[in-house]
């Protein structure tokens, strides 16, 4: 399989890109952008599998992430969607695919994704959605139904080291991961590319902390009131949605988007939490792969 990487020059800054497979296929390549905001492209690697259809997948790692500029004395009036969304057109002209592409978001990448494909780009194919919530006050109020759950001493170490500020201690990260592998990845420990992900937001949380906030459920970041609830039923693109049975993103958190997305329809993976992509790979890609198939222009 043909593998290309590069960087887009995004004004003075650079974005990485990887592409994997022939991008002048007479199938429309596939963009991935990755979640956080502040994860890397390694966590969604698996879709690269997609290319075996003759489709071009396309990674990258959003500016201030992985192999793409890092930018550590940036803050919140700095990180903010619409700087995403135009380094996402500036790749998109850079790679010469304006004429033809579809996007896969996850969970923040599908955010991401939503708040492009509203404003119906030219060339947009496709969309899909993975596991992303479409209003930030929803996923904070299902989040904290989800931590009611959790064993109760797990609550009281998560609960005192937040009203204390030492959220970055050991022992607030070992309960966060109970969390974790309950919520965001089912598959202990975790796969090697997920860890990396995990990883690098450990070596540089700039964009994560700043817009999200110490972990998954303590959301104190620029993105707290975050909703494009209301907004969605300009998409005009085929559109795919994907949760997991025991995601985060739970169906509370999805159902605006299939409520208002006009032609959309949604898989929920029965063994699966936060990453589909991941702990049911196969299944997952045999979705993606034939939706795209069959809504192909």
């Amino acid at each position: 399989m043909e593998i290309t990487e590069g960087f887009a020059s995004y004004g003075e800054y650079k974005t990485w890109y990887r592409i994997t497979g022939d991008i002048s296929s007479s199938k429309p390549p596939l963009i991935v952008a990755h979640g956080g905001p502040g994860c890397t492209h390694d966590y969604v690697d698996s879709f690269k599998d997609i290319a075996a259809t003759g489709r071009a997948v396309i990674h990258y790692d959003q500016v201030g992430n992985g192999q793409s500029t890092h930018l550590p004395d940036k803050g919140g009036d700095f990180w903010t969607v619409a700087f995403f969304k135009a380094e996402l057109h500036n790749l998109i002209d850079h790679l010469g695919i304006r004429n033809a592409y579809c996007l896969l978001g996850q969970s923040w990448g599908g955010m991401l994704g939503a708040e492009f494909a509203v404003d119906r780009p030219v060339g947009l194919k496709a969309l899909i959605i993975a596991n992303s919530p479409a209003a930030m006050s929803t996923w904070i109020s299902e989040a904290n139904r989800l931590r009611r759950e959790l064993p109760q001493d797990v609550q009281e170490t998560l609960l005192r080291h937040e009203e204390t500020g030492t959220t970055d201690s050991a022992e607030y990260m070992a309960a966060t991961d109970v969390f974790n592998q309950r919520h965001v990845c089912r598959i202990v420990p975790m796969p090697p590319e997920v860890q990396r992900t995990f990883d690098a937001i450990g070596a540089d949380p700039t964009v994560y902390h700043t817009m999200n906030g110490p972990n998954e459920f303590h959301v104190i970041g620029t993105m707290k009131n975050w909703s494009i609830v209301g907004r969605l039923a300009t998409i005009d693109v085929p559109t795919l949605l994907i949760s997991g049975r025991f995601d985060e993103a739970t169906e509370a958190c999805v159902q605006p988007y299939a409520d208002e997305i006009p032609n959309v329809r949604w898989t929920i993976f029965e063994q699966s939490s936060h990453m589909p992509h991941v702990e049911e790979r196969d299944a997952c890609m045999a979705v993606v792969g034939a939706f795209l198939d069959e809504t192909d222009i």
